[in-house]
């Protein structure tokens, strides 16, 4: 090695791994301050005889060094001041000699000669790594205090078809491994060893871990500030009820019936300063959507309700309450971070769209599979776990040998399930309460007290909601482009196909030149009897409304999208309904009998069909309301012409009534 080489013009000791070599003893501290100091001053560009003679060692000697410090480690970087410590290996020990054994059986001198095997027949090695991937065997750790110790399951079986490979691969009795006493078992298991803890993701898998966590965030990536106010952070999360419930219905002769159903997701946004609960929703379902998070933000930012309980003993005491509900300035506050987790619902677009474009606000997923990233929406699950769960009849437990879901079984008396409107008011009252209970992180001030505290005391500065976004809470919206349909053969007026069915008004049945050309079309995912849409150019063509029975019952879009998988999966046997509706929920009450997912969705449709709005108010969305015109403004081109309509004297259908004889 030379001075005059590239990598020794400019060597940059302050990026260079160092090493605590003040702990050492005072012989072995000596020298390597002394190589310190001679690489330093190499560094510096002295003379390399100054350098030799302050040190006392031999040039070549410091370009040993320097090579060795170039060196790259297997971390990642140059082994740095590393390099320079004693009787430290840079490098892989590789054998270049022919294996000669000695001793009884091969017993000594055989240093590298696995290594060597496995350089001379590369199929072999290729083999062996294979084996690790299929998880041919398995790495076992066990556990100990200062020191990993792992041992192989399932060596032999391995070792015997590897001694098979050898025999194909022309490797006779003579040589190794066969020579040996152990015909090389112990080295095979030091290789695989070293090939499956090269890497902490290959260590894990060949243990059996299903996924990795506990990764540290890089500084390139987007992770929320520490919370030092109300609304900076708040994180989101779902947690599914451990109970059994029920629902109750009302059939076609007006008796009530009950019927098992799946358990229940629970969505709530939490203030991380505070601790104070902000928003919730009851999401029924194996797994929450996307509808189901917006629905939770939605919550979150409108004014919370004062509910009227239905049951007995119930009712808010005097420091209970909701933040909205009890500040009246907290209504429609937007936050500025978001911390949630990788669910696919979470990241949906939709879902992010009403975060980023709509409230506002930055996102934080962090990695996946650490609940311990958002350690506040996880402990408040785990005090309604303790506090509402764990205390109501049909406890499911925290697992299978949990004595509380001995002692809390119903033995399937349904009259002891807690139904659903039960359940949504003791959710109510469980989060209405903690609100008011003194909670251990805040000095035992209720979360109330330490958002009055913020907002009132400190005057911190919040961040509301625009007033046109208030009006609309356009959050479940989304825009989509539909091309304009018409059939001039059957007479049949230009309309547009959404979600399976068709949406026309009186202008667009009669704009003929829009025929073939896309609309950009906004969706109230709360009501789907009706859509706003807009021309290519962006101005306003007015309110669409759903043709045929869908434009007749209020329902979502969640909803409409069961229905039409129902219908594509199996012909409906229930063919007397003419509203797609009714016959999904007939559907539904005849099967809940029988499985409680269908009662679930029963439930669910129930649900749904109540909260929908009962007045067809389509709400305009905020970035169209930036672009669009009103109709008279719109160029000549743009605007419909009126047909004339002829009335012709309809005659009515003649029917055929039976007289009920069956024969």
């Amino acid at each position: 090695m030379s001075r005059r080489k590239p990598e020794l013009q400019a060597l940059d000791l302050a990026s260079w791994p160092t090493v605590a070599w003040t702990d050492y003893e005072a012989r072995a501290r000596k020298v390597f301050s002394n190589r310190i100091q001679a690489i330093e001053r190499f560094a510096r560009g002295d003379a390399i005889g100054d350098i030799e003679r302050s040190a006392g060692v031999n040039r070549r000697q410091i370009y040993r060094w320097l090579e060795r410090a170039l060196a790259p480690h297997p971390d990642g970087r140059i082994f740095g001041f590393r390099g320079l410590q004693s009787y430290v290996r840079v490098k892989e020990y590789a054998r270049l000699g022919q294996i000669a054994v000695r001793g009884e059986r091969g017993s000594r001198g055989l240093a590298g000669a696995f290594s060597q095997l496995l350089e001379r027949h590369t199929a072999l090695s290729a083999w062996l790594r294979l084996q690790v991937k299929r998880r041919r065997v398995v790495l076992v750790q066990i556990h100990t205090e200062g020191r990993l110790h792992t041992r192989l399951r399932g060596l032999k079986p391995l070792h015997a078809e590897f001694l098979c490979r050898c025999r194909d691969a022309g490797i006779t009795v003579a040589d190794y491994p066969f020579n040996t006493d152990g015909r090389g078992i112990r080295s095979l298991a030091a290789h695989l060893k070293a090939e499956m803890l090269h890497t902490f993701a290959t260590a894990a898998r060949s243990a059996g871990a299903s996924h990795l966590k506990g990764l540290p965030y890089h500084g390139e990536e987007a992770r929320s500030p520490a919370a030092t106010r109300p609304y900076q952070v708040v994180e989101f999360d779902g947690h599914r009820l451990d109970i059994r419930l029920k629902v109750v219905v009302l059939d076609q002769l007006g008796v009530e019936q009950a019927f098992e159903i799946e358990r229940v997701w629970l969505l709530a946004i939490i203030d991380v300063c505070t601790r104070a609960v902000l928003g919730y929703h009851i999401a029924l379902g194996r797994e929450y959507s996307r509808y189901d998070v917006i629905k939770t933000i939605e919550n979150a930012l409108e004014p919370h309700r004062a509910r009227c309980f239905t049951i007995p003993g119930l009712a808010y005491g005097p420091r209970d309450g909701f933040p909205s509900q009890r500040l009246a300035e907290l209504a429609y506050v937007t936050w500025e971070w978001m911390k949630l987790d990788n669910a696919k619902a979470n990241l949906a677009n939709e879902s992010r769209a009403a975060l980023c474009e709509f409230v506002g606000c930055c996102v934080d997923a962090g990695p996946t599979y650490s609940p311990d990233e958002r350690p506040y929406i996880e402990r408040f699950f785990g005090t309604i776990a303790s506090r509402l769960s764990s205390r109501l009849p049909g406890y499911t437990g925290s697992h299978t040998r949990d004595l509380r879901r001995a002692l809390a079984d119903p033995k399937g008396n349904l009259r002891l399930y807690v139904s659903l409107d039960e359940l949504d008011e003791l959710i109510e009252f469980a989060i209405a309460s903690y609100h008011g209970t003194p909670h251990a992180g805040l000095n035992n001030v209720t979360p109330l007290e330490a958002m009055e505290y913020f907002v009132r005391g400190r005057q911190q500065l919040l961040m509301w909601l625009p007033e046109h976004h208030r009006r609309t809470l356009c959050l479940m919206q989304s825009a989509m482009r539909c091309p304009v349909r018409a059939y001039l053969e059957k007479g049949v007026r230009p309309h547009i196909n959404l979600y399976g069915a068709r949406y026309t008004s009186d202008t667009l049945a009669c704009s003929t030149h829009l025929i073939g050309r896309r609309l950009l079309v906004y969706v109230n995912a709360d009501d789907l009897r009706s859509v706003r849409a807009f021309l290519p150019d962006g101005a306003e063509l007015g309110v669409l409304d759903a043709q045929g029975a869908w434009r007749v019952v209020p329902h979502n879009l969640k909803l409409r999208q069961q229905i039409l998988k129902e219908k594509g999966n199996r012909r409906s046997d229930t063919a007397g309904y003419a509203n797609p509706i009714e016959e999904y929920v007939h559907d539904k009450l005849t099967k809940a009998k029988k499985a409680r997912r269908a009662a679930s969705e029963l439930a669910q449709a129930k649900r749904m069909l109540s909260a929908a709005p009962t007045a067809r108010t389509p709400v305009g969305p905020a970035k169209a309301a930036m672009v669009a015109t009103t109709v008279s403004n719109r160029s000549p081109e743009a605007k419909p012409e009126r047909e004339p309509v002829v009335r012709t004297p309809t005659r009515p259908r003649r029917l055929t009534i039976g007289n009920g004889q069956v024969f």
